[in-house]
């Protein structure tokens, strides 16, 4: 009997210390259902696929509150904890928007120094919790779609691209469509099925060479009545934005390479109370910090998830992505900003 007295007391401390501990509605939800948060969006890895060349397919189940509607061509945002510190990266996704079970599906190929590419190709597994930012991005496909289009995508650019195409099909959408992919080697090629749907013209750069305006004119004739959508290595991207620029063409572009060339001369970077660091005009001010130990937040490191984004409270800076000189009170993406002389970022 005086056991189950002792048992019953400590069950009920164990309740009045639940209720008396300065805890939110979340820790006690995320006990129920790890994906139930109202402070930051979730995710459950559902599925993994691996695929030749360090590819991976990830198919992510999104938890309450994630806006689960996009446009195809878009991407999302990933978190996860590596080494002691959430890292996050964005990627394309490559499922349609008319999918009735609302989960995400993206394709990951590893990278040289690539954090967290690295760490799903080696540690991914159904099961594991995730954190998610919403689907964004401007690289998706109009409304109404052009009559004619051309995609012109390269490594792995087609991923965005391969949403569109999946989407016109799903749809039934009428378009006059021309693909011309390039990989580096035959292994390296990816969703296959879709491009051979789509009649695409595939290039083996290790073979052939790589493809430039020249060869696009040869290979679509009537290039210059169709729309063109691009995605691939920034040297490719600027070909073509000024190859279609003078022949009167609609371009829309997604980069996942920065492009570090300016005229910013650099200079002492000061954040806040947590140390300074001199930098040249090619390091972006999320680097410098890393440099030092001051972490900052991140995400695509491409200035457009907007994770970054930090005060600048004194000097001026470069955006890299924009070619555009911030001023002192800007709000500035530090993934893309270079110092253009001496600046305090507010952290």
């Amino acid at each position: 009997m005086a056991q189950t007295t002792r048992d019953g007391l400590g069950r009920a401390r164990d309740v009045l210390r639940r209720f008396t501990t300065p805890l939110l509605p979340d820790d006690y939800t995320q006990l129920i259902n790890p994906l139930w948060s109202t402070r930051e969006l979730r995710g459950k890895i559902e599925s993994v696929e691996r695929y030749p060349d360090d590819v991976i397919h990830l198919v992510i189940r999104p938890g309450w509150g994630v806006p689960v509607e996009f446009r195809a061509g878009q991407y999302i945002g990933i978190g996860l904890r590596v080494d002691g510190r959430y890292t996050w990266r964005s990627y394309s996704l490559t499922n349609t928007p008319d999918t009735e079970d609302g989960l995400f599906a993206i394709s990951i190929r590893a990278v040289e120094r690539g954090k967290l590419s690295n760490h799903l190709l080696g540690s991914a597994k159904a099961g594991i919790n995730v954190r998610l930012a919403a689907p964004a991005g401007d690289f998706h496909l109009t409304n109404p779609i052009p009559e004619k289009l051309l995609f012109v995508t390269a490594g792995s650019g087609i991923t965005p691209v391969v949403s569109m195409l999946r989407t016109m099909q799903d749809r039934n959408l009428e378009s006059d469509v021309k693909v011309l992919h390039s990989v580096r080697k035959r292994d390296d090629l990816v969703f296959g099925d879709v491009l051979d749907s789509f009649g695409a013209m595939v290039n083996y750069t290790s073979e052939s060479g790589r493809v430039g305006p020249r060869e696009i004119e040869e290979l679509v004739p009537d290039f210059a009545e169709r729309v063109v959508y691009a995605c691939g290595p920034a040297l490719m991207l600027d070909e073509l934005e000024e190859w279609a620029q003078a022949n009167g063409m609609e371009i829309r572009t997604e980069r996942f390479t920065l492009d570090r060339a300016s005229a910013a001369k650099g200079g002492k970077i000061t954040f806040g109370t947590r140390g300074e660091v001199e930098a040249d005009g090619a390091t972006t001010i999320l680097e410098a910090g890393e440099s030092i130990g001051v972490q900052m937040p991140f995400g695509c490191r491409m200035g457009i998830c907007q994770t970054c984004v930090r005060q600048l409270s004194d000097g001026h800076v470069h955006d890299l992505r924009s070619g555009e000189t911030r001023e002192p009170g800007s709000r500035i993406r530090t993934c893309v900003c270079v110092a253009a002389g001496d600046v305090v970022i507010d952290i």
